[in-house]
């Protein structure tokens, strides 16, 4: 067993106002917790791993180049592997999602890229 105490875990802000921090994973898997200020959006992008992205608070928006669909609470979308999107909070309030990657993700994708 391997606990990730929340307060804790490692954090960082790719941008102002847009947190990610590490929760529990392995290279199979991976969680990232996030919060996003209202009319945040991040960049078109994609990645080898399959995402699902829950809303666990607030109002996001994911779009992809064929679509689009905006997520309340408990709601969650799949993204396939190199299938680009982004995700905007489009509510007026923080918002607040979890990540799941399969393979797990390195937690620096945000601080890594060119």
């Amino acid at each position: 067993m391997k606990p990730v105490d929340f307060d804790t875990a490692e954090t960082y802000e790719p941008d102002e106002g847009w947190r990610r921090v590490s929760m529990a994973g392995s290279d199979q898997f991976s969680f990232e917790w996030f919060e996003k200020p209202p009319g945040h959006s991040s960049p078109m992008h994609d990645h080898e791993n399959e995402q699902v992205c829950l809303c666990l608070e607030g109002e996001l928006t994911i779009y992809t180049e064929d679509d689009e669909v905006t997520l309340q609470k408990n709601d969650s979308v799949l993204l396939e592997s190199w299938e680009e999107h982004r995700v905007e909070n489009t509510g007026d309030e923080r918002a607040v999602g979890l990540d799941v990657f399969a393979p797990g993700r390195s937690f620096d994708f945000w601080t890594d890229r060119e």
